[in-house]
This record gives structure tokens, sequence and C-alpha cells, in this order.
């Protein structure tokens, strides 16, 4: 397994760390730090126009953050559009130099929803800009600390990980620890706290992340969506979006395992998403409240009053 790079410009970066709070968060790949290419940057005062899903991290040419993006913009069901420039969604805002800390600041952000858990966040805590209200929402507080400790070994033993993660072993992992986004206390406490924040206008705009930006944010954004009437294709298109702003930061990593004999399937599952992660997510939800309504009513506590408002600040109506 490979996990560094030479610094010069133009080269991959990538420090990789196992987590050890669940067996999803202990197969979570982290990255330190990606050096892009330059892309054009939108005038001072500003911020690019993008289609949705388009990662603005790069538009600002925030290369620590590929996957920060809009989650407005996006078409509902009865024709209403989802608002751009209140919501966001986002990796790691680490590490950040002051250019970018100031065009992050370009965005307007009055807070911070931090998803991830203390041990990630003490490792890399967020750099903001002045003003930026911070909470972390530690969503997998009460994951169990089940995972094997030869699963970093295993990294760094492609042909031993064929064995123990193959197969689409390392794909059932994951789509377990979905689950555990709509399933766990800290989860549904974490995210009642983030949606309940959204539908106030007093704290918009706001941003709300995890360490890549695909995972407990994913199922974050996509339970934002349906709540709000977009399509269930078009939510899963935003969802695999990830895939486009995540894996090129690990290629070199990739390249390294499969040349060492490893499965290329498996750090593509770990440093990318899958169709079934979020499907997963989705077959809990149904399976315990049947509908995304009573998925905020009964397991987060927002009531029908609670979700309208959230509607009514985030849908711009036809």
């Amino acid at each position: 397994m490979v996990s560094n790079t030479s610094t010069r410009e133009g080269a991959w970066s990538i420090k990789i760390t196992i987590m050890r709070f669940s067996v999803f968060t202990m197969l979570a790949v982290m990255v330190t730090t990606v050096c892009l290419s330059a892309l054009a940057v939108a005038p001072a005062g500003t911020l690019p126009q993008l289609a949705p899903g388009q990662s603005l991290g790069r538009a600002l040419d925030i290369s620590a953050v590929p996957n920060l993006r809009d989650v407005g913009g996006y078409k509902t069901r009865d024709g209403s559009t989802v608002a751009r420039g209140l919501v966001y969604r986002s990796d790691t805002f680490n590490p950040l130099g002051p250019d970018d800390i100031k065009s992050l600041g370009r965005i307007g952000l009055r807070n911070d929803y931090d998803l991830r858990t203390t041990a990630e966040v003490k490792v890399k805590p967020d750099q903001l800009p002045p003003g930026v209200r911070y909470q972390l929402l530690n969503v997998l507080a009460d994951a169990k600390s089940a995972a094997p400790a030869h699963l970093e070994a295993l990294l760094h033993q492609p042909k031993k990980a064929n064995a123990a993660l193959g197969g689409g072993k390392i794909e059932a992992l994951f789509s377990e620890g979905y689950r555990e986004f709509v399933s766990l206390p800290s989860a549904r406490q974490s995210y009642r706290t983030l949606f309940l924040a959204l539908g106030d206008q007093q704290k918009l705009p706001a941003v709300f992340h995890c360490t890549t930006g695909k995972d407990r944010t994913g199922w974050a954004a996509d339970a934002l969506l349906t709540l709000l009437g977009v399509p269930q294709e078009t939510v899963m298109a935003d969802f695999m979006r990830s895939n486009e702003y995540t894996l090129p930061q690990f290629q070199h990593a990739i390249d390294g395992f499969v040349a060492a004999g490893g499965e290329r399937d498996i750090p593509v599952a770990i440093f990318g998403v899958k169709q079934a992660y979020l499907e997963a997510s989705f077959e809990e939800m149904r399976k315990h409240y049947g509908t995304i309504e009573n998925y905020f009513a009964e397991g987060l506590g927002i009531d029908t009053a609670g979700q309208q408002a959230i509607r009514d600040l985030l849908l711009e109506k036809k």
C-alpha cells in the first residue's frame, strides 16, 4: 500500500489513517494533502456559477476540499428548485493555507457542522475563516470499537487483504456502516441537530462535512434532498459524484496496491462510493420508518412543522 508521494508541484501527497470506532470508520481512508491542477477562480466578491453537484472547492482553487459543493440547484418532482448559496457539503477543511481560507470566506459561511469523530478532529481540526461558528456532531460516537487490529497491516499487505476484504467483503462492511447512519442513537441525534439548524435562517449559510465528504456527509445531503422532493435517481447521481472528486486523489495509492498484488476493487470501495452503500441507508430507513418523512419525525424528532420549515427555507417555488 502506498502512503506518500513526492512533494514536487503536481504530485500527489496521501496519508492513510485507519479509524477505530467501528468497522466503517476503521476502513475509512483519510486525505491529508492533494495537489490539484489550478482551475479558474471567480472574481473577488462573487462565486462561480456551477451546475448542480459540481465541485465548488475546485472552482475556488482550494485543493484540500475537492468535494466542497453547494447542495442547491437540483429540481424537485413538483418543479421547485433547491435554493443555492444556503447549504454546502464538504470534506475536511484541513490543510488550508491563508489563500484557501480567504477563498473559503467568499462563501459567507455562518456555521460549520463537523460530522467526524473526536479522534479525527484531534488529528485534523478544521481551519476556518474568522467568524464561522463550529459545532462537532459526532455521528459515530455510539459505534462499536470492533474492527480487527490487523486491518492497517492488511492494507500494507495486498495479497492478505484480498482474502480478508476481497470478494465483496469490503462492500458489505461499508454497507453495514451506512445502515448505522440511520440506526445509531448518536447518528440520529447528530443529524437531528444538523437538520434543525438547516431549517433556521439565522444559521445559514452553513456547511456540513466529514473527512472525505462522501459517507456521513453523503447520507446527510441525500436524506435532505429526498425530504425536499428531489427525485431518487437525481439523489443517487449526486451521491455517486463523490467518486469524481475523491478517487483521483488516491489514484497513486490504488495503483500501488494493485501493483503489489491487491485487487483493485478493494481500495476503490474504500476510497470511493458504491450505489449499494446509499441503498443500504435507504433500506434501513424504510425498514424502521417507511418514509423519509417518518424518518425525520420518528427517528430524528423533527415533526411536520419542522420539516415544512426546512422546505420553506430551502426550496424556491416554480
